[in-house]
């Protein structure tokens, strides 16, 4: 797997998710553009790493999926991170950075020793505007339809996808 020090210094955390089929395609997601780090807080009772459909949905990323961590404190799981960015639909957040800033922001980060954390929110309610609250800085993907939030892995997976492509970047500067 190709290592790039920003998709290293990076963690995705998930908060509450609901549903096991998303957290294993999230694992997914994360991994193949080289994020191996997650951690899951307050994950619902069927949204965990031992759940045959997120083992089903991981496809050959069972180890993203089987080491994430678990809390029960967003403001725990994020205190030693350098920075952090919310990843929210909520029309209510000041200056919301675009994936591709906020990857930009990160990777000077990483570039400096920083360590990372992207939080997303779960499937029904996103982040609520306290967890929006603890987080350095909000990151809204542009939609085209008034659609007010997508699904949690495809999420994941634009949010990778800016990151991986910033870390790509930064080796050929």
């Amino acid at each position: 797997m190709l290592r790039l020090p920003l998709t290293e210094a990076t963690t995705f955390v998930l908060v509450h998710p609901h549903y096991p089929e998303n957290l294993g395609a999230a694992a997914r997601a994360a991994k193949t553009m080289g994020i191996t780090r997650m951690c899951l807080v307050r994950p619902g009772k069927l949204a965990v790493p031992e759940h045959e459909m997120a083992f089903k949905m991981a496809v050959r990323s069972w180890d993203v999926l089987g080491m994430a961590s678990r809390s029960e404190s967003l403001s725990e799981v994020i205190e030693n991170f350098d920075c952090v960015y919310a990843t929210t639909g909520r029309d209510d957040c000041p200056n919301p950075l675009s994936p591709r800033q906020a990857a930009e922001q990160a990777r000077a980060l990483a570039q400096s020793g920083g360590r990372v954390a992207v939080v997303f929110g779960n499937e029904k309610t996103g982040l609520s505007p306290a967890e929006i609250a603890l987080c350095t800085r909000a990151v809204q993907i542009p939609m085209a339809a008034s659609q007010p939030s997508i699904n949690l892995a495809q999420a994941v997976q634009i949010i990778a996808y800016e990151w991986f492509v910033a870390g790509l970047e930064a080796r050929s500067e």
